[in-house]
């Protein structure tokens, strides 16, 4: 576990948790092209600021997506004279809108560290309030844990450490949000075989923050039980999630079943998102279910509904 850090300041070791670069490589680029010029306390370690390691970061992502180290090098310098170089390098990286926030919930998941990453959240929370706070932190969080898995620079306990903590964050959340008895519901499936839960928990928290009351299905319900659940509770909306593939491989039939279900029940709306609802969608004539390219369009369709 890595000690706290003071004041916005990072030691090499929490650049290296942060960033995903080794301590060598991080020498090796302030060194050969004078990319950051930490400060130095008095026993000679290095200690980096938060620009420091959003620095190190755009170089980085702008090396993984081609670049030489020189070329990101000078791009980076060029930007610091040119506000349009400086706005072509955002568009081109993911790190730029991290905050400290972030920065500390990757440091601790590197460490598979449960209360830091927990008590970070919780801080995370109070200062930005809900919204700011799916959009600020978790997102950012989620998808460079993603990347990182994907990369293999983390493993698969640092990825489903990280992942679960924030589940139950968003869960707890949830159960506390306040909303009227006479809200409209909206409902959140994962679809049968689906495990991944935390989309949906976000989209929900998102109708919450306009008025609705949400209720979540656990992740690979039995089947049959979204439809039962439906017909009983009656909700004005339904989200229905799938991240794989493998939902519809298991049951090739699925989704056909469900928009028939659907077209049977006009009273409430149908919406289906995921990477792996994408992919599948694609090759399907469905025609009531809607499918949701991002969180964004379905809380545009559903204006009409509330």
């Amino acid at each position: 576990m890595t000690q706290s850090r003071k004041g916005g300041l990072y030691t090499i070791q929490q650049v290296a948790d942060v960033t995903g670069l080794s301590k060598q490589v991080i020498r090796k680029w302030e060194e050969r092209y004078e990319l950051v010029q930490p400060n130095r306390l008095e026993n000679g370690y290095r200690i980096y600021s938060e620009q420091d390691v959003k620095t190190l970061l755009k170089v980085k992502a702008l090396s993984e997506q081609g670049y030489s180290l020189k070329q990101a090098v000078l791009l980076l310098k060029e930007a610091h004279d040119s506000v349009e170089v400086e706005l072509e390098i955002e568009s081109k990286e993911p790190y730029a809108g991290f905050n400290d926030f972030v920065f500390q919930l990757l440091e601790k998941g590197t460490y598979c560290d449960e209360i830091e990453l927990n008590y970070i959240l919780q801080q995370g929370y109070h200062r930005y309030g809900l919204e700011k706070f799916l959009k600020q932190v978790i997102l950012p969080f989620l998808h460079e844990v993603g990347n990182r898995w994907e990369k293999e620079e983390w493993d698969e306990y640092q990825e489903s450490v990280s992942s679960m903590v924030v589940r139950d964050f968003l869960v707890q959340i949830r159960r506390n949000y306040r909303y009227r008895e006479d809200a409209p519901l909206v409902m959140g499936a994962c679809l049968p075989n689906e495990y991944h839960e935390i989309p949906l928990h976000i989209l929900l928290l998102q109708f919450m923050m306009k008025g609705w009351k949400a209720i979540l299905v656990g992740s690979s319900p039995a089947p049959g039980a979204i439809e039962t659940l439906v017909k009983k509770l009656k909700p004005k909306i339904v989200l229905l999630s799938a991240t794989t593939t493998i939902p519809f491989e298991r049951n090739p039939k699925l989704l056909h079943s469900l928009d028939q279900f659907a077209a049977e029940h006009s009273q409430t709306e149908f919406y289906i998102g995921g990477a792996g609802a994408m992919q599948y969608f694609a090759c399907k004539n469905l025609k009531s279910i809607h499918l949701a390219n991002s969180l964004e369009d379905v809380l545009e369709g559903s204006k009409n509904t509330i």
